[in-house]
């Protein structure tokens, strides 16, 4: 699994954060999505699914590889 985020549509709500903390942050300059980790161990799959379909900027892909 890849994983990417586009910041441009980032809304900042953080549910990402909240769903899989170990591979996103927020900024603290502008409380966007940071990413920790694109390339996340398999344990950490369901919650980084879950936290792309949670977004509502849609600011997350996941890429299976």
């Amino acid at each position: 699994m890849k994983v990417t985020v586009d910041q441009d549509r980032c809304c900042g709500s953080g549910q990402c954060v909240l769903t899989a903390p170990e591979v996103f942050d927020q900024s603290d300059d502008d409380g966007l999505v940071r990413l920790l980790h694109p390339g996340p161990p398999p344990e950490q799959y369901a919650s980084v699914r879950l936290a792309a379909a949670l977004c509502p900027g849609n600011a997350i892909t996941v890429h299976d590889a």
